[in-house]
């Protein structure tokens, strides 16, 4: 069964990893290792802070990674700029493993921007594509708001990877350049909340009390998902 193969580890920054880092310890960002046990290869998502430390974490369970997966390109994500801080992130990656950024289309020219890559080092996505690695699928889903070229992974129809579009009982800023909060009542009524309701929440950030939840307990709890209208969305967002 993929599902005994799944590979699926949640890493906190500050805490699993760049732990000497008191900035990356307050973004508190997840990073996500998903994989095949069996093939022992894995995708990294989001590699940001320590990038080495998450290398020697995938390496001591006994995998390679073999990809990057970016669901936006802030630079606590992907590293970058971050109001002055040097942010360790995929461009640190590539330079220790020859793999491809799996990153959106429309994301993709600021990611290049962001993180110094070129083309040659992504691969652009649509919503809808599909990755597999091993046995282990992957589906691409585009959920822009937060940025444009958002998009959250849903790994083997069961846990969302879901970014900084939504959180444990909360959901992504649309007031930074690219937000756009009408995309972003989209992305989490037309898309997210129509997933089955036992999908399990895994955010880009620790913001919550809990570091999972299900798209099923979000849709009862979480007040972003309870929005019943674009204009009451829309004053909300004002």
């Amino acid at each position: 069964m993929s599902g005994d193969r799944l590979y699926f580890r949640q890493l906190r920054a500050g805490r699993d990893f760049a732990r000497v880092n008191p900035i990356a310890a307050q973004m508190v960002n997840f990073v996500y290792l998903i994989g095949d046990r069996q093939s022992g290869e894995c995708l990294i998502v989001d590699p940001a802070w320590d990038v080495d430390g998450l290398l020697e974490i995938a390496e001591r369970d006994g995998m390679t990674v073999v990809g990057a997966l970016a669901t936006h390109y802030h630079p606590d994500h992907v590293g970058g700029d971050l109001f002055g801080f040097d942010v360790q992130g995929v461009a640190r990656l590539l330079e220790r493993v020859g793999v491809k950024v799996h990153v959106h289309r429309e994301e993709a020219d600021g990611l290049k921007k962001i993180t110094g890559l070129s083309e040659s080092d992504l691969a652009r996505h649509d919503s809808g594509d599909i990755l597999e690695i091993g046995q282990q699928r992957i589906e691409f889903i585009h959920t822009p708001g937060h940025t444009p070229g958002s998009q959250c992974f849903l790994v083997n129809g069961e846990r969302l990877v879901s970014g900084d579009t939504l959180f444990v009982r909360g959901c992504g800023r649309v007031d930074l350049p690219g937000g756009d909060p009408e995309k972003m009542y989209e992305s989490l009524t037309q898309k997210l909340a129509k997933l089955p309701d036992e999908t399990i929440l895994y955010p880009g950030h620790d913001y919550a009390d809990k570091p999972t939840s299900t798209i099923g307990e979000e849709k009862q709890n979480n007040y972003y998902l309870r929005i019943k209208s674009l204009d009451e969305w829309l004053r909300l967002m004002r």
